[in-house]
């Protein structure tokens, strides 16, 4: 995770993560970024959840494309309000964008076209005087279009299940924007619960979300995801959620909170081993619902 971060990660990159709204955060990947004390970067995701919160409240970013930051179980996120309205720890642009429009712009970044039309935004106040949104005259119809320019991110940070040494990458559940993110970014890094074989993946095709010549690295990491969930490993941590809204209410709070769970861990082994075995057995999966198998025969 480290050697990947440094490689890929650069000082005022755009970076895409949560592309999968409010599972598979990839929480391990953005504590590593906030220990490298990367800088000026923007974040790009639709939902981002507490993750953005404190990658803001470590100073690392300088914008945020993002249709909600907060807390998705608590609400607010106390770091993105202090930026916004004080400053602290350092002013952040804001570039308000709904999950809709998110998703359009990066389709459109992976299409290589410039923008991408849709009516959903006309007759709304997301098209005004700084917002990045046009509108035009449909040169076939002469109807009403809103514009959505593409986004083409730097790097796109992407959790999965599983995927093999080449990067083929199995993704089941809830996958958001995810696909579109990854053919949008320049570089790729997919995080994972497990590598497996090739093989593995071949007998399921359907399942595999990113082939691997889209993928720069791909970097096992059980729990990567904590405290979001990771369907079919391990469930959402709410404790967590409710403890960080507590924490970081205040300036002096989130920093404790940082030192303890985020500078003071040199990895994510460290991360899990404050955590405590028996919590992480509390989040294990309670019932399994297994899908029913298909014959790829000929």
């Amino acid at each position: 995770m480290k050697e990947a971060v440094f490689r890929f990660v650069e000082d005022g990159d755009s970076v895409v993560m949560g592309a999968a709204l409010e599972a598979a955060i990839p929480f391990a990947t953005g504590h590593e970024i906030i220990r490298q004390r990367k800088k000026g970067l923007t974040l790009i995701g639709p939902i981002s959840d507490m993750l953005f919160d404190q990658m803001i409240g470590s100073g690392c970013i300088k914008k945020v494309i993002a249709a909600w930051v907060g807390n998705v179980i608590m609400g607010v996120g106390y770091n993105m309000r202090r930026a916004v309205e004080a400053g602290i720890p350092k002013k952040i642009e804001i570039g308000d964008y709904t999950n809709f429009t998110i998703s359009l712009a990066l389709h459109a970044g992976a299409l290589g076209i410039p923008f991408i039309p849709t009516k959903s935004l006309l007759g709304t106040g997301m098209i005004s005087e700084g917002q990045p949104f046009k509108e035009m005259e449909c040169p076939y119809t002469k109807e009403k279009l809103a514009l959505v320019p593409a986004l083409k991110p730097d790097v796109a940070i992407v959790q999965a299940q599983r995927a093999d040494e080449e990067g083929n990458t199995h993704f089941w559940g809830g996958s958001g924007v995810t696909k579109e993110a990854a053919l949008a970014a320049k570089k790729v890094l997919v995080v994972v619960e497990e590598i497996v074989s090739k093989k593995t993946i071949q007998r399921d095709p359907n399942r595999t979300l990113l082939p691997g010549f889209l993928v720069h690295a791909v970097i096992p990491e059980p729990w990567g995801a904590h405290p979001s969930p990771m369907q079919g490993y391990y469930n959402r941590d709410h404790e967590e959620y409710m403890t960080y809204h507590q924490d970081s209410r205040d300036r002096k709070g989130y920093l404790k909170w940082l030192e303890k769970w985020v500078s003071g861990v040199k990895s994510r082994e460290e991360y899990l081993n404050l955590l405590g075995e028996e919590k992480m057995k509390s989040l294990l999966l309670k019932r399994h619902r297994r899908s029913l198998p298909v014959d790829y025969g000929y």
